[in-house]
Parts: structure tokens; sequence; C-alpha cells
């Protein structure tokens, strides 16, 4: 007969369990923990050998390689069409939710800040509090600073989807004043 013993936790079971077939799990157990394989294994030692300041370095390699190539590709000066080119803009003729945005970002690295504004105005809205999001994260991450933290609550960030989505619907409508929107 099995006598279950219920404490903070899993039942803990005492003694052979007739009803259950070797190699099954009885109810309410947990699944016993899987081997990780090898590559696994190889990623979880090399993250606990890597020092606090790597993850933060190979973000910032990501953004600086974002930013090297819309330096590089100078989209304000390409072809509408040119490759790479935007799939839904390609397929369908309108434009993205991010459309604008690497000009955005080649005129924001260049300083113009209102001929960036006029390609993404939402993305370069949002450049300051992604900015320090990512300097209280890296500061933390890799030096332990405790700077203040930037408290986004859902709401807020619901109510900025809707704007992004408001926004990129409004500059695909093909009348004034929205067709100002179109880049």
């Amino acid at each position: 007969m099995e006598h279950a013993v219920h404490v903070a936790g899993p039942p803990v079971h005492h003694g052979p369990c007739p009803e259950h077939a070797a190699g099954a799990w009885p109810a309410g157990v947990a699944y016993p923990p899987v081997e990780p394989d090898r590559f696994t294994r190889l990623v979880l030692r090399l993250h606990a050998r890597a020092p606090r300041w790597a993850v933060p370095l190979a973000a910032l390699g990501c953004v600086g390689l974002g930013m090297a190539y819309a330096l590089l590709s100078d989209p304000t000066h390409s072809d509408p069409d040119a490759r790479p080119t935007c799939l839904l803009k390609l397929t369908t003729g309108l434009d993205c939710p991010g459309c604008g945005g690497t000009r955005a970002l080649w005129y924001v690295l260049h300083a113009d800040l209102p001929a960036a504004a006029r390609h993404h105005f939402l993305f370069v809205f949002s450049l300051p509090f992604l900015a320090w999001l990512f300097v209280s994260w890296a500061g933390n991450r890799a030096f332990g600073w405790r700077l203040p933290e930037l408290r986004i609550s859902p709401k807020v960030i619901g109510g900025f989807l809707a704007l992004w989505l408001a926004f990129s619907v409004a500059r695909n409508l093909p009348w004034a004043p929205f067709t100002s929107l179109y880049v």
C-alpha cells in the first residue's frame, strides 16, 4: 500500500507502488530532470566562466553593427527598392511599422533630428528611453551600478504599441494629411 506524506512541495512516496508499471511516473510527481546535451553543457560552462561585462558588451556590439550598417549603406541616397528591402513593402506596397527606421537612425547619427523625426517619429521619440534602459541594465550587469530604473507599466507599453499601430495605419492612408507621413 502506498502512503503519501504531504509537505511543502510535491508528495513524497514511501514503499512500493504496485499500480504503477516500471518506468511510469506516478501522478503528482514532477518529471525527472533532463540531462543537457553536450552543446548545452558547453554554453552553460561558457556562461558561468564569462565575465560580468560580456553580455552588455555583446549587446553593445550588436547595436554598433546596426549603426555601422546604417552609416555605410547611406539609406538616404539609395533607390527605394534597393536590396535589402522590406518584404511587406515589396509584396504589398505598404509601409511597414518600422519603415523609415534605418533612415531615421542615419539622420540621428548625423545629428539631424528633424529629418530623423520626419522619417520615423516614434523611433526617434523612443531612442532616449531605450538608451537609458540599456545604460541602466548594462551598468548594473557589468559594474554593479544601481542607477535609477525606468519603470514602465504594462499600460504605458500597451499604449505605445497601440500608438505605433495607429501610426503604421495612418502613414499608409492615401489622402491628406496622412500622405505627409509617407516615407
